[in-house]
């Protein structure tokens, strides 16, 4: 077997990943991602038993168990770049021997729940739905530094992306990869839509929002709103979710973004409270992972 050099699996002292601080033992199959590493603790306040709690940087993880499902909560911080630290070093810890660097010979699947917050971009949208991310259009390019990507991307979707928006960011262009379907019909029920977010590598300009320096298409949201792609619109709008379900699919775990929706950018208005309508999504999705 091929052993991975020292600068692609960056191991510490103390036998624990890079970034995470994570050792293999550490890792529950069961795992519910965030954005914010108070969230971590916040939803660890839910289990029965804490094992660990590790913090890092952004990097926030709390294994115990709830109601006999073991679960680790890891927070993952802002956007898509800070996603391919955290599903590459996840797979890492249930895939690759730490002890001889080479890939386990059984592979280790993951499920993987990441619950965010979102703007919405449909009337259909308001503020307070549970939008689970059915498919996710990646706005970052992460997805394109990995091989065989075309293989988890829907083509068409794309196509009808970049025709329906006038695409006019020159040198990025849209990717389209949907959820785990088994995943999907076991985490939404009637209370949480199923829609199409958007993953944007940025929180102004990439979504929108234009402060001092003017947009390149400020028009393009516009033009979200109004697609339509077999009678598909896109829901809303975040920041995570396509790096996850594409890197997922590629490694062949189980992944899915379920965000509340604390911002209307059609209405322009905003829960700047929202932390009061997590629980109830928190709640779901640890009963239903």
């Amino acid at each position: 077997m091929t052993k991975i050099s020292e600068s692609e699996l960056i191991i510490n002292g103390d036998g624990s990943i890079f970034h995470l601080h994570l050792k293999p033992e550490q890792l529950a199959d069961r795992v519910i991602l965030v954005g914010d590493p108070a969230r971590v603790s916040m939803i660890g306040k839910y289990l029965d038993e804490v094992e660990c709690d590790i913090l890092n940087r952004e990097f926030h993880t709390i294994t115990g168990n709830y109601q006999g499902k073991r679960i680790s909560i890891v927070s993952h911080g802002i956007g898509g770049d800070n996603i391919d630290i955290v599903i590459n070093e996840l797979d890492a810890l249930a895939n690759i021997d730490f002890e001889t660097r080479t890939i386990k010979p059984a592979f280790r699947q993951l499920t993987l729940v990441r619950i965010g917050t979102s703007g919405g971009l449909q009337p259909f949208v308001p503020v307070g739905t549970y939008v689970a991310a059915e498919k996710s259009i990646g706005f970052d390019g992460v997805l394109y530094f990995y091989a065989n990507n075309e293989k988890v991307r829907n083509r068409p979707f794309e196509t009808a992306l970049l025709e329906q928006l006038q695409w006019q960011p020159t040198r990025l262009l849209p990717y389209v990869v949907s959820a785990d379907t088994s995943l999907l019909q076991q985490i939404t029920e009637d209370d949480i839509l199923r829609g199409v977010t958007i993953a944007a590598n940025g929180f102004y300009g990439p979504q929108g929002r234009e402060l001092r320096l003017p947009l390149t298409d400020p028009k393009l949201n516009a033009k979200i709103e109004a697609f339509d792609y077999n009678g598909e619109k896109i829901t809303n709008y975040e920041m995570e979710s396509s790096a996850l379900a594409g890197l997922a699919a590629l490694m062949g775990h189980r992944a899915i973004t379920v965000c509340c929706i604390i911002a209307g950018r059609v209405d322009k208005n905003m829960n700047t409270d929202y932390k009061n309508s997590l629980p109830t999504l928190i709640e779901k999705v640890l009963e239903r992972i």
